[in-house]
Formats: C-alpha cells, sequence, structure tokens
C-alpha cells in the first residue's frame, strides 16, 4: 500500500500505517505528527500541573513584570498604557477568590465570567483556576438568548459581568435566578439594580465591594489535578443548541507545551518582553490559549478599548510583538492598505509594486522574509510595520479561512511572518499550524503541532479517499489536547470521539510538504435534481480566492439543476470596475445593477475554469449584498462561520427571484 512516503520527508513522519476500509468502516490514512516530535511529544512539564499552576510560577519568577494594561483616558482622550504587574493581579485574585469561598462556592461550582476582554475577566478567571471552580464564559457575542441557555444547562451559581451587560443578564430573569445566585459586577450597581436583582432573592456586589466580602477570612487551595475540569465553553454552532465543551487542566498545559517546541524549533520563542494585543474574545479557546501562553512565559497582556475603528491606535500605542487575529480583521488592514497604495499617486504605485515583486521573488527562492529585501522593508514596506506598532514579528490567523492572496501580501509588506492556524474548541484551539519562511505553505494550515497524532479517514460518499495519491478525508485528531466530553451530552460525545480519535468534521489535504489543507466540511453536502452531490464549502473555499469578493455562500437543492450564490462584493473593486465601464452610481446602487451582477458572475466563471470545476458547480446566478455577512442579522457565528439555516431564511426571497429569473443554465 502507498503511504505516501514522499509527505513525511519535510514535515511529518508517518507513526501508523494506513488501514484498508473493513466491516463497512471507511479506509482510513497513515498516522502522522510533526516532525519536531520526531523523538516524542514535548514531556511534561514539572510543577504544571493546572491553568493555576501557570500563573502562579510566574508571580513567582517574575513579580515585577507588567502583567495586565489599559489606557488611561486623560482629559477624555486616551493616554498611555497603565499596568499591573504579576505580584499586583496576585495580590487581587486571592481577594476575590477568598470573596467567592467566603459565600460558600467550593471547587467544582460554576462561574460565569460575562464581558469583553478586560483586567477583571483575567483576575476572575485566576481565581476560579486557583479554587477549581468550572470558568464557564458567558458569550458577549451571541445575545441573552445563550447567555440564558449557558447558565441554566452548566447551573452556573455565581457570575462576573461588565458593568454594562447588566441589562442584558438581567433579560434571563426569572429563569437564570433558577441557578444564579451572586452577581459580581467588574465596576458599579446602580441601587435600581440592586433593587430588582434582590427581588429574586440574589445578592449583588460591586467590584470594590466584592473585594472585601473576605477580607477577613483565609482560605486554603484545594489541590488541583490533570484530569480537573478548568473550562466549559461553549461552542455557538451553526445549528441546535449551543454544546459545553470540557476542557481539562490537562489539555491546556499540553497544548503550552507544544506551542513552546513549534517557537523554539524555528527560533520565536517567547519571553518577557514579549507584548500582546488583547481584543479576540476571551471566551473562545483561541485568545483563551494565546493568553495562558503569554502569562506562562512573564509577558505582558495590553487591552484594546473595544471599538473595532479603534482598534490601529491601540496597536500603534501597545506596540505589541505578537498579533493575533481572525481573518475579517486581516481582510481590513489589506483593504486599508491596497486603498492607501491605489490612491498615492503613481510613483509610488509603481515603486511599491515594484518593491513587492522583487521581494515576493526573493521569498519565492526560499529567501527569509528578513533577508529578501532589507533596503525596501526601509524604504517602502516600514510604514506598514509602524503602523502595526513597529514591533510585531508574528502575525497569527485563526477561527476561518484566510484568503490566499491576503496572507501573501501580509506576508510580504508587514515583515512579519503571517501563520494560519487550526482547531477547534474541542481541540484546545492549536492543532495545525504553518510555519514561518514557508512560502509553499500558503493558503494550508501547515503541520500539526508537535502534541497530537492526526490521521484521514476517507469519506465515500462526498468522493473523498484518504489512501488516494493526494490523501483526502476527515481530519481526525488523538493526544491529551482534546476535550473531556460535551457537558451532560454524553450522546454527541461518543458521536465525535471513537477509539480516542476526535472527528473534526472537517476535510483536509495532505500536501506534499506535510502541511494540511482544509478544503470542506462533511456536513455541507447536497444532492441537486439531476442526482450530482455538492460539496458547498469546498466551492466556497475557490470562489472565494477571487479578490474582488469579500465572501460567498452557494446555495442548491434537490429541487433545483444548478446553483446561485449570494455574494459581498469588494468595495474598492467593483467601484474600480464601475470607473472603467464609466458607470457612475453609488456602492448600494452597483450591487443591484444587472451589469455588476454579470460582471462579478464572469468571475466566478473564470475561476471555475481555471479550478476544472464540473458544470453543475459553476454557479449560474448571483446576488449582491452590500452589507457583509454579520453577527447581528444572525447569518455568522462568532469564529465567521456561515449559519446556513439562517442565510437561507434570510435571503429566501433573493434565492426564489434567481431562480425564477430565467439565469437558467443552458438547457
Amino acid at each position: 500500500m502507498d503511504s505516501h512516503p514522499s509527505m513525511a520527508k519535510r514535515f511529518i513522519i508517518e507513526v501508523e500505517k494506513a488501514k484498508e476500509p473493513t466491516d463497512g468502516k471507511p479506509s482510513v490514512g497513515p498516522v502522522y505528527r510533526s516532525l519536531f516530535a520526531k523523538d516524542g511529544f514535548p514531556p511534561p512539564i514539572p510543577g504544571l500541573d493546572s491553568c493555576w499552576d501557570i500563573f502562579r510560577l510566574s508571580v513567582e519568577k517574575y513579580p515585577s513584570n507588567p502583567m495586565l494594561g489599559l489606557r488611561e483616558i486623560v482629559d477624555g482622550k486616551p493616554g498611555k498604557y497603565k499596568w499591573q504587574t504579576y505580584q499586583q493581579v496576585y495580590d487581587v485574585v486571592i481577594k476575590v477568590g477568598n470573596s467567592i469561598r467566603s459565600c460558600g462556592y467550593d471547587q467544582g461550582v460554576k462561574c460565569g465570567i460575562y464581558g469583553a476582554n478586560s483586567a477583571e475577566w483575567i483576575i476572575s478567571m485566576e481565581a476560579c483556576n486557583a479554587h477549581g471552580l468550572y470558568c464557564v464564559p458567558l458569550y458577549d457575542t451571541l445575545g441573552a438568548g445563550a447567555v440564558e441557555f449557558i447558565i441554566s444547562h452548566a447551573e452556573v451559581s455565581i457570575a462576573f459581568v461588565e458593568e454594562k451587560k447588566i441589562p442584558e443578564l438581567l433579560k434571563t430573569f426569572p429563569n437564570a435566578a433558577k441557578h444564579l445566585r451572586t452577581i459580581v459586577s467588574f465596576g458599579k450597581v446602580t441601587p435600581e439594580q440592586k433593587q430588582e436583582i434582590e427581588k429574586f432573592g440574589l445578592a449583588i456586589y460591586s467590584w470594590e465591594e466584592f473585594l472585601l466580602v473576605g477580607q477577613n477570612q483565609s482560605f486554603d487551595l484545594p489541590v488541583k489535578k490533570r484530569s480537573d475540569i478548568s473550562t466549559i465553553m461553549y461552542t455557538s454552532g451553526t445549528t441546535g443548541d449551543p454544546k459545553g465543551v470540557l476542557i481539562s487542566n490537562e489539555s491546556i498545559i499540553t497544548l503550552l507545551a507544544g506551542v513552546k517546541k513549534v517557537l523554539e524549533s524555528v527560533n520565536e520563542q517567547l519571553d518577557v518582553n514579549d507584548v500582546y494585543l488583547s481584543y479576540l474574545p476571551l471566551a473562545h479557546i483561541f485568545d483563551r490559549v494565546i493568553e495562558e501562553t503569554f502569562i506562562w512565559h512573564g509577558a505582558s497582556i495590553g487591552f484594546w478599548r473595544g471599538d473595532v475603528k479603534l482598534l490601529i491606535e491601540d496597536i500603534g500605542e501597545l506596540k505589541p510583538t505578537i498579533f493575533c487575529a481572525v481573518p475579517r480583521v486581516l481582510d481590513r488592514v489589506y483593504t486599508g492598505l491596497t486603498q492607501k497604495i491605489s490612491t498615492g499617486g503613481l510613483l509610488k504605485q509603481t515603486l511599491f509594486n515594484f518593491a513587492y515583486s522583487y521581494k515576493m521573488n526573493n521569498m519565492k527562492k526560499g529567501r527569509k522574509h528578513v533577508e529578501a529585501s532589507p533596503l525596501f522593508d526601509k524604504l517602502v514596506f516600514d510604514k506598514v510595520k509602524q503602523g502595526l506598532g513597529g514591533k510585531v514579528r508574528l502575525i497569527l490567523s485563526g477561527a476561518a479561512p484566510l484568503s490566499t492572496h491576503v496572507e501573501a501580501y501580509l506576508r510580504v509588506v508587514t515583515c512579519a511572518h503571517v501563520l494560519q492556524g487550526y482547531g477547534l474548541t474541542e481541540t484546545c484551539a492549536g492543532t495545525f499550524v504553518s510555519l514561518p519562511h514557508e512560502l509553499d505553505m500558503l493558503g494550508t494550515v501547515g503541520p500539526p503541532v508537535p502534541n497530537v497524532d492526526v490521521c484521514l479517514e476517507s469519506v465515500p460518499e462526498m468522493g473523498y479517499d484518504a489512501l488516494s495519491s493526494t490523501p483526502r478525508g476527515e481530519i481526525c485528531v488523538r493526544g491529551n489536547t482534546l476535550f473531556s466530553g460535551y457537558y451532560k451530552r454524553e450522546d454527541l460525545t461518543k458521536e465525535v470521539l471513537i477509539d480516542g480519535w476526535f472527528h473534526t468534521g472537517d476535510i483536509g489535504e495532505w500536501q506534499p510538504n506535510g502541511s494540511m489543507k482544509i478544503i470542506d466540511r462533511k456536513k455541507n453536502i447536497f444532492k441537486l435534481s439531476q442526482g450530482e452531490y455538492v460539496a458547498v464549502e469546498n466551492l466556497e473555499n475557490i470562489y472565494g480566492q477571487l479578490s474582488s469578493i469579500e465572501s460567498i455562500w452557494v446555495y442548491g437543492n434537490s429541487f433545483e439543476a444548478f446553483l446561485v450564490a449570494v455574494v459581498n462584493p469588494r468595495k474598492q473593486a467593483l467601484e474600480h470596475w464601475a470607473e472603467e465601464n464609466g458607470i457612475t452610481m453609488d456602492f448600494n446602487s452597483l450591487c443591484e445593477d444587472s451589469r455588476a451582477k454579470k460582471y462579478i458572475l464572469e468571475e466566478l466563471s473564470k475561476i471555475a475554469k481555471e479550478n476544472k470545476l464540473k458544470g453543475f458547480e459553476v454557479i449560474k446566478a448571483v446576488h449582491l449584498d452590500p452589507v457583509p455577512f454579520d453577527m447581528e442579522r444572525d447569518l455568522i457565528t462568532p469564529t465567521y462561520k456561515k449559519k446556513r439555516p439562517q442565510l437561507l431564511k434570510y435571503y429566501q426571497n433573493a434565492i426564489d427571484n434567481m431562480y425564477k429569473s430565467g439565469n437558467k443554465p443552458n438547457a
């Protein structure tokens, strides 16, 4: 059997042979792990048995290092970052922990945290870690319905809440009041709020009041085991109720050891001088494990002001060294940069384009980005670097696929490593990550991190074969970073955790260099009326490469013979096309114009042809929406996954019109 030895040469090693199909089970490809784990997975770190140890050990080692920072507001204007040291944060954490225990809450109790990232968020989380309470983030982005569901499902007894979120929390009453007994505001509490909450028999404290509740008492910290649950993270999900993912201390500390190994292996290890901008929600595992990594290294975490329009300004003041982002944010950076350059005059444009091509060609030849063009880095690209604070050395993108053209562009112009990662809440975020200086990893999520095993399982009904010369199939992961199950949902746990392997539901394709490319989603498959199966996510990934569109939702069903799509066009690209074709109208009107639709349709057809798509996979009609798919209309999850049933409901009229309008494929 061909186990694809050519793939094992660079970034992965084979640890188990492939399995042919048996008893109706699909075939399974060889098991691979990272080349960085060729001598075995990174061993457990002595003294590190729980998330509490991550923080405790850093306080011992780096008591006076700046840990958490927030911009001071002076005369209504944002000033410098003001920092609390590791020791100062520790002292507050101990007070909060004593107050929690004074209220009668002990190990294993569920503690909710609701609000945007802040020092109080981290302090509350560390107090939970210290006393063995389960930290349960209440999703800031999912509205009161989900918050009420999580409080009731997880039986949350005590909740720490951002001051401006208290009215939202009150909307969950009276149902949430069946479990919730104590509320702590990160700020103040109004007399009206106090009165309303006490009506339900609950206690509510301002932050300052709560710090005094346990002031005359001291509690021993319980012994915490690796297997203990640290947090229950509810995943937003594209359908059905959120699922409570049980994440143990072991999952998090194992992942940290793997991240450390990767960074050391590529000579990018973290140290006390690293600075991180905290703006991605701490309610998600991606940001939580990044911040744990920074805490473990005694590094600094500065918080944003909570407004995406002011994000670049916060970056400029904080000067982070590592910047984590979701593609939506990096797309904004890309659009902003390309707009600036296109309006900068012919000379500037020519110089920029020449510098870009020169540096990219040298990077393609295998040169490291710092050596590819030091002169142009100084003359041309330094402005971009300064726009991100001037010190960013690593940009990590996760949560959704980053367009290849955006990734390539940013790798050249930011003078930083731009790396794509992949993981799920169930795998404790990091499962794959691309590596610096490897241009052939563009458009992939890189090889596995060095503490998991990965294999592909064939999906015959979708035509994906894990044993073919280009191995494709469902990504399955094994290792100590895996979750401990779904809370109160053993049925769902058994569906995805089989013989120690977590079935992700994502379809991957091994690349010849050992990196993974995400190409599809297992459940996103439907049949057209002529009986052809369509793997819709794969098509969206292909069509999504078009630089003239922001995003695309492809739709079809078994009553129709062809596909249609709703497209968010890229404003700059569509306006540029209109200008070239002598069409003068605003962006919203352009999106309704039949000529613009025809242009986008032609672009989609071109890319379909380039990728050798079959006739039934070519889109035959489009609806252009100037407003990007967003959470406000419930069209995407907080991690930017499309909510297909909601998209169908929202765009039903547009879909009906496309199928009626005679944009039928030629017979």
